[in-house]
């Protein structure tokens, strides 16, 4: 008795197709895991009131050297704390980063031009991320004796401040600056920008561009 077999053709895989639904999917695994670590990033490792030092984080100025409504913002904020007792001194940090001009040294004048005595002002000039707005601060703390610190910045940069501020040896909460104006239809893009600085801190920048205040 015979047997007839019928030959079937296996179809070589398409890799392409496989590479493609791979990276689709690390680049979800990405963004999922980015999320979560905004939404449970610490706000404070500590409960008390009042602190040696506001630190405000750097935004770009404008062409002309003028503080942007995202700047204004944040300075405004820290003075209101500096005013409420919060903290005796201001920290601005942030080093010149779409222009020629030094972030905290223009929000050191809008700070000054509100009211602000020269005293209570201290300038980090150089930094060029939220990382070295970190560290650099903690060393100008660390050099007057400060050890604990509020951080204030825009809501949607505070997340991943959280994450990187609970590395350093210091007491800190942060503190949300609130916008100026309503918010544009660039917050979408924004918050989709800091989505993926924080997927960069995340899988690098936290351990290749580490600073020890």
């Amino acid at each position: 008795m015979s047997h007839r077999y019928k030959t079937i053709k296996v179809k070589p895989a398409n890799w392409k197709k496989r590479v493609t639904i791979a990276v689709a999917l690390a680049g979800l695994a990405l963004v999922a895991w980015a999320t979560l670590a905004r939404a449970f990033a610490p706000t404070a490792n500590t409960t008390r009131e009042h602190f040696d030092a506001i630190i405000v984080l750097g935004a770009s100025a404008d062409a002309d050297g003028n503080p942007t409504p995202e700047e204004l913002a944040r300075v405004t904020e820290g003075v209101h704390e500096y005013e409420r007792g919060v903290a005796s001194h201001l920290i601005f940090t942030g080093g010149p980063e779409r222009n020629q001009f030094v972030e905290a040294e223009v929000m050191a004048r809008t700070a000054s031009a509100q009211g602000i005595p020269p005293a209570a002002i201290l300038v980090e000039p150089r930094a060029k991320d939220t990382i070295q707005n970190a560290c650099y601060s903690a060393r100008i703390m660390q050099a007057r004796g400060f050890k604990t610190a509020e951080v204030v910045s825009t809501a949607y940069h505070l997340p991943r401040a959280g994450l990187i501020f609970n590395r350093l040896p210091i007491e800190w909460r942060t503190h949300a600056a609130p916008p100026l104006q309503a918010e544009s239809s660039g917050s979408l893009s924004t918050a989709l920008l800091e989505t993926l600085k924080t997927i960069r801190y995340l899988t690098y920048a936290n351990w290749a561009e580490h600073c020890n205040p």
